[in-house]
């Protein structure tokens, strides 16, 4: 029986090297996301059972569409990866809008929520029952970058998330951990070895990368686990860069 993983934000950075590396790894791959085209891409790079479903994570109708096509075509869900997620304008506090404020959280927090709650429902009722769900947290989840209230804030909360999932997911079988990646090699990442990244002494560095295939590769090693073992939490980052002593 071959295991299905679902991954959000599938369509570009982490989520499409983890999406890639899973397919390879011998699971039937769901990604999802809002824009149909760069899921479309990862299907094409990944060359194997991949599947791309459009999915909007802070709508709960469009959270249950998709976990629902995924146990009707598929049978079971064994993998969640809740990676889908943004960040805000790097901005004074008391300049950050409310809005913006509100769609980080609603895409990093809510989201993950709606997705986990979604994947609970069937990983109960399968047989065999359980599943795992992986939370992409962030480095950002234990120390903060300047200006970065609204994802720092969703990312701690993600870690009260995957505590209380992995608390409540014991009884059926369900694991949850959460990997924290720092500086992955991905579009978003690429001005910090170009123009710098703001440190918090108020100077603008550059800072070291690393390839994204290795955040992938713990992504697989924590996803093929079996369900008596775990991994709560992992951090995965660019050896070089300013996390242990920030600040």
């Amino acid at each position: 029986m071959t295991a299905v993983a679902v991954v959000t934000g599938g369509g570009s950075g982490i989520g499409r090297a983890a999406a890639v590396a899973l397919a390879a790894a011998g699971f039937t791959v769901v990604v999802a996301g809002r824009r149909l085209g760069p899921l479309e891409g990862t299907v094409a790079e990944a060359g194997a059972d991949v599947h791309a479903f459009l999915c909007d994570v802070t709508d709960p109708e469009s959270v249950e569409a998709l976990f629902n096509e995924v146990a009707a075509r598929f049978g079971r869900l064994d993998v969640l990866f809740n990676n889908a997620g943004i960040g805000a304008p790097a901005v004074p506090f008391e300049e950050l809008g409310l809005d913006r404020w509100r769609a980080v959280m609603d895409t990093n927090v809510t989201g993950a929520f709606l997705c986990t709650q979604a994947a609970f429902r069937i990983m109960k009722r399968q047989s065999p029952r359980g599943g795992r769900i992986i939370n992409n947290g962030s480095i950002s989840a234990a120390v903060p970058r300047p200006l970065s209230a609204p994802y720092t804030a969703s990312k701690h909360a993600i870690t009260g998330l995957t505590k209380s999932t992995a608390l409540d997911g014991r009884a059926f079988d369900i694991a949850c951990g959460q990997i924290d990646i720092g500086n992955a090699s991905t579009a978003l990442t690429q001005a910090m070895e170009t123009t710098g990244a703001l440190q918090a002494d108020g100077r603008v560095a550059l800072e070291p990368t690393f390839d994204v295939a290795h955040a992938a590769r713990a992504v697989v090693y924590m996803a093929t686990l079996p369900l008596d073992a775990n991994v709560q939490f992992m951090t995965v980052m660019a050896t070089k860069m300013p996390f242990i002593g920030r600040g």
